[in-house]
């Protein structure tokens, strides 16, 4: 007689069902996600496995916690480096000034009719366009 038979991802015993090991190791050594896509990786794994517990809430209204409050912003320091992040969606665009690490400043604003037909290179382009525009003050300060 067989003790345990791997089925669909997952090993049935007479002890009852466990996670195969072999898939255990996969979201060992999962990676911080760095793109939309592999985000959306990443929750389709997490919807695969939906069973919440305790630890799983807590995990999750950690996360809603993160997510909603506004972080420490910094000032600028003259004569650093300067990095803007910008990113569009179906209906909106933002970037964010970085400088070593921290954050500066955010900008975002919702998609004017027109600009829904442009392609995301053009997107992100105007994002980032759009976000210097408002920072006239800070360039200027740099210009020197």
């Amino acid at each position: 007689m067989v003790d345990e038979v791997d089925f669909l991802g997952h090993v049935v015993s007479t002890e009852g069902v466990k996670v195969d090991l072999s898939k255990i190791q996969v979201v060992v050594e999962w990676r911080p996600p760095k793109s939309p896509n592999e985000v959306r990786s990443f929750l389709g794994l997490v919807e695969y496995y939906r069973r919440f517990d305790e630890k799983c809430q807590e995990s999750f209204e950690t996360l809603k916690s993160l997510l909603t409050q506004a972080p420490i912003l910094t000032l600028p320091i003259e004569g650093k480096e300067y990095v803007v992040y910008s990113d569009d969606s179906h209906n909106g665009l933002g970037c964010v000034l970085i400088q070593e690490g921290k954050v500066i400043s955010y900008a975002s604003r919702k998609l004017k009719p027109h600009e829904l037909n442009y392609p995301t290179h053009d997107l992100e382009l105007v994002a980032s366009l759009k976000y210097l525009g408002t920072q006239k003050e800070l360039n200027l300060r740099q210009r020197r």
